[in-house]
């Protein structure tokens, strides 16, 4: 009785949204916020209220976050956003095939922050090898053409996420 009352109406927001919104009151506002205490903002920076050309106001509670939460909020805020890219390729094991990769991804702008090259863990290939690598973006746009880049160049991309 009391919703019906009160409430205009009810949305709602994935983990995703909320480590978004998280990232972003960080970034631009210096506020920490966990995550029920950011599901206001979420909501409106996911465009689930309408309030273009309206005041509106969020508000935002609670700033219990634990710092490994908040590191994996973080992360995922940044691969939400397109800025932080996970990528696996398979790979032939012969010399050069590393910094031929990395090459198709400084070519586009990508800044490479870890690479994990492991021998005969390629499910296609017995003679192959895999490669983990994470890179800083700018956006969803740069990683598609990072990725279109390497396909084009023949590499097999196992699992991407952004």
């Amino acid at each position: 009785d009391v919703v019906s009352k009160y409430v205009d109406g009810i949305v709602t927001v994935s983990e995703d949204e909320i480590a978004s919104a998280i990232l972003a009151m960080l970034e631009k506002q210096k506020i920490v916020a966990e995550g029920a205490g950011a599901v206001a903002f979420a909501a409106v920076m996911a465009g689930k209220i309408p309030c273009q050309n309206k005041k509106t106001v969020c508000i935002v509670s609670g700033g219990n976050i634990d710092v490994n939460i908040l590191s994996n909020v973080i992360e995922r805020g940044l691969i939400a956003s397109g800025r932080l890219h996970n990528l696996k390729i398979a790979l032939p094991d012969r010399p050069g095939q590393l910094n031929a990769v990395t090459a198709v991804i400084a070519e586009n702008g990508g800044n490479i922050i870890t690479v994990h090259h492991e021998r005969g863990r390629d499910a296609f290939n017995l003679n192959g090898c895999s490669l983990e690598i994470t890179i800083e973006t700018r956006n969803a746009a740069q990683i598609d053409k990072i990725d279109t880049a390497l396909r084009r160049r023949g590499y097999t991309l196992l699992h991407t996420e952004y």
